[in-house]
């Protein structure tokens, strides 16, 4: 073990995360083979060590997973309530570390500092993991090294609800000799196969392979691999998450419609969501784009620039409104929307408009405001605009509360 006034970077990954939150929700399902099913409920999404055990598989259609775990229990996903946990999670990660990188929605990089002085980092890593587990009732594991591949190689080695800190090169090396490549986040497949040739096999065998090399076969991403492999950090932890290149809402209408009413409550639909997403990321809109598909395969798509980079709805529905007249086919039934905001902006500082006076921009962010407030009061979407109303079935279900593209995941996707 190196010095105990070092500072490293640490991984933390939720165990069996989607299971574990409905444990926390539902103390009857510990111990016991859980599956989580995504929409329409026809595949496992997540599961329990123990229904894995089984052979179950993440993505195998429920009727199989009946047959290999009858005894099994299987439940509906609730991304919401998921959310709400990650927030948790990572609030209590904040508290013990100066930097939090929020990578997924149940994984997070960190800075590693000594809990207390003269303490180590195996404290740091077990006083993390106990603080998470008594606070929000989550499994996880931690893993603490000299650079945030190493970490994440080593919380791997350590599930389920490991706390271990490895900075030792030579303990390092053991390690990596133990894992085979794929293991490396980014490897696999094409990269795994350009590497067999030259006899890289285990994580050991890159971080030993000339670094030319390594860059002539995996490009300049493969060479930052082999730098964080060596112990030395190619990437820095983000506590602010970069912009991304475009959000977007949508999906399939479970009933194909010709009716331009219900696909105008569609837009509606999707264009809320898309608005909350803004919200969330603090971003907003310089570009939308409607796109359509239809029943027959064909599709449409229209597009705009907005004046103003925004997040209002009224703004954002005056614009998509000709989008989707130039993506409608008079006649043909159509399947699914996609809503599609690119151009990001920070929200902050705002542009102002140089075509609204200060006070309807105002007026509109204000009851903006008070239309989240209530939702988040009573629930998501309770208040919404009166076009929605012939996706009255939709909206009466809970389980369409939160789609599946609504989990948050990477950074980039």
């Amino acid at each position: 073990m190196m010095g105990t006034d070092l500072t490293a970077i640490g991984h933390l990954d939720a165990d069996c995360f989607y299971v574990s939150a409905e444990r926390v929700r539902d103390p009857f399902l510990r111990d016991k083979p859980v599956g989580v099913l995504g929409n329409q409920g026809a595949c496992v999404i997540a599961k329990s060590y123990e229904m894995k055990a089984a052979g179950v598989k993440t993505g195998e259609p429920i009727w199989e997973a009946l047959v290999k775990c009858p005894d099994g229990v299987y439940v509906k996903r609730d991304f919401r309530w998921y959310e709400v946990l990650s927030r948790r999670m990572i609030e209590v990660v904040r508290e013990l570390s100066p930097r939090v990188e929020y990578y997924s929605i149940d994984e997070f990089f960190f800075v590693a500092v000594p809990v207390r002085r003269g303490g180590t980092l195996q404290e740091t890593a077990e006083a993390m993991r106990a603080a998470v587990w008594e606070r929000v009732g989550v499994p996880v594991t931690v893993g603490i090294a000299r650079s945030r591949t190493l970490a994440k190689l080593i919380s791997d080695s350590a599930k389920p609800f490991g706390a271990r800190a490895v900075l030792d090169p030579e303990a390092e090396a053991r390690l990596l000799a133990e894992r085979p490549v794929t293991e490396i986040t980014g490897i696999a497949g094409r990269r795994e196969r350009r590497l067999l040739p030259w006899g890289i096999r285990t994580c050991l065998d890159l971080a030993r392979a000339d670094r030319r090399l390594v860059r002539s076969l995996l490009t300049c991403s493969g060479e930052a691999l082999w730098w964080e492999l060596n112990g030395t950090p190619a990437t820095p932890i983000r506590p602010q998450r970069p912009l991304h290149k475009a959000l977007s809402r949508g999906g399939s209408f479970g009933e194909a419609t010709a009716d331009p009413v219900v696909l105008y409550a569609w837009l509606v639909r999707n264009l809320e969501r898309l608005i909350e997403e803004l919200h969330y990321h603090e971003t907003l809109a310089g570009r939308l784009s409607v796109w359509v598909g239809y029943k027959d395969g064909r599709f449409g798509l229209g597009q705009t620039r907005l004046v103003v980079p925004t997040d209002r709805f009224d703004l954002l529905l005056e614009a998509a409104r000709p989008c989707l007249r130039r993506a409608w086919i008079r006649g043909a039934s159509a399947q699914r929307m996609h809503l599609i905001a690119e151009e990001l902006h920070r929200r902050d500082p705002r542009p102002a408009s140089l075509f609204e006076p200060p006070e309807a921009d105002q007026r509109a962010e204000a009851v903006a405001q008070v239309k989240r407030q209530i939702n988040q009061r009573i629930g998501r979407f309770a208040l919404r605009s009166a076009a929605t109303l012939p996706l009255a079935s939709i909206y009466a279900d809970r389980a369409n509360g939160y789609d599946i593209c609504d989990v948050r995941g990477k950074i980039c996707f």
